[in-house]
């Protein structure tokens, strides 16, 4: 079942977003595999992300492959993720 997902990322600046999504598209597999869709929104106080899943199990698969590379930039830790069952979704 698809899900979506809203995360708050307080300190986090657009050049830091950027760099972490070079490296994880250098990565040798597809991290995003399952992601059906992404948007990225800057904010006054970081950036808000919200994507949309096929599963919860591909978002938890990409959120151990990037939570590592994350870490190792030391970039700011975000709150705990909303997760929401998705009830119908398309694409024009």
């Amino acid at each position: 079942m698809a899900i979506l997902v809203r995360a708050e990322m307080p300190g986090l600046t657009t050049d830091q977003y950027d760099a972490l999504n070079s490296k994880l598209q250098a990565l040798p597999d597809n991290p995003f595999q399952g992601c059906l869709s992404h948007v990225c929104v800057a904010t006054d106080s970081g950036l808000v992300i919200h994507d949309l899943w096929e599963s919860e199990q591909d978002m938890q698969r990409f959120m151990g492959r990037v939570m590592p590379v994350a870490e190792e930039m030391g970039l700011p830790q975000g709150s705990q993720p909303e997760v929401h069952q998705v009830h119908n979704y398309w694409t024009p």
